[in-house]
């Protein structure tokens, strides 16, 4: 069987909506969340004006869930540190990066009452001593934004790399190859779907797709790690 994997970064508004469809076809997925931009209340999608200065996405802000709701929006899925306030590895210093990822997991973990040993690497970026780090603070793997063609085949758990993006445009092809590896593993941000159906019903489509496969079954990005580098 083919195992399939996907996790969402940020803790977006847009969240709302992608865990109701991921639901409505027993998808299993992980949420890489930065408790440190969270509010007690949510902020909604808006679009920022044109002479905004600062990140978007072309414009586009995917809003915050709120601390307040985090346990309802995010009940029956596995949710990961991203660091505290998305702090990039490489770019702060190691302990202010290690306390980053360390209080995500321990805000998580508090609040949902289990343990949370995963982890996104936010904008993908990490160092040997970073991942040194990690490790040793118990954590099981860490995401990158790199591909590969073959996810278990990674020899160190703390840089796993996936598949592809959600919205790759050779999506199904690598779908389909995975099937010769046994790992099929996407990653995203709902907010990169904006408000826009199309976009929305095309991710509806893979999960479908996925759902329906009977050669695939749905796992837990955790649950890959003790399969990599056989």
């Amino acid at each position: 069987m083919l195992k399939v994997v996907q996790c969402w970064d940020d803790g977006v508004y847009t969240d709302l909506r992608l865990t109701e469809l991921l639901r409505k076809y027993n998808a299993k997925a992980t949420f890489n969340l930065n408790p440190g931009f969270l509010a007690d209340e949510p902020v909604k999608p808006f679009w920022q004006p044109l002479n905004h200065v600062g990140w978007s996405h072309h414009g586009f802000a995917g809003g915050r869930v709120g601390r307040k709701q985090l346990r309802e929006i995010y009940d029956g899925f596995q949710v990961a540190s991203h660091c505290f306030r998305h702090e990039v590895a490489g770019s702060v210093p190691d302990d202010v990066f290690f306390k980053a990822a360390r209080d995500a997991r321990n805000f998580l973990e508090e609040l949902f009452e289990r343990e949370c040993r995963g982890f996104a690497w936010p904008c993908g970026a990490f160092t040997p001593s970073t991942v040194r780090g990690l490790r040793e603070l118990g954590f099981a793997y860490g995401r990158t934004t790199r591909n590969t063609d073959d996810v278990a085949a990674c020899q160190e758990p703390m840089t796993l790399d996936s598949s592809c993006h959600f919205q790759a445009c050779d999506f199904m092809q690598k779908y389909e190859h995975a099937k010769q590896t046994g790992v099929f593993y996407f990653w995203g941000h709902s907010y990169e779907m904006y408000e826009y159906d199309p976009l929305w019903e095309q991710l509806e489509a893979k999960i479908r797709h996925i759902s329906e496969d009977p050669d695939a079954v749905w796992a837990d990005v955790i649950d890959i790690v003790p399969e990599c580098g056989r």
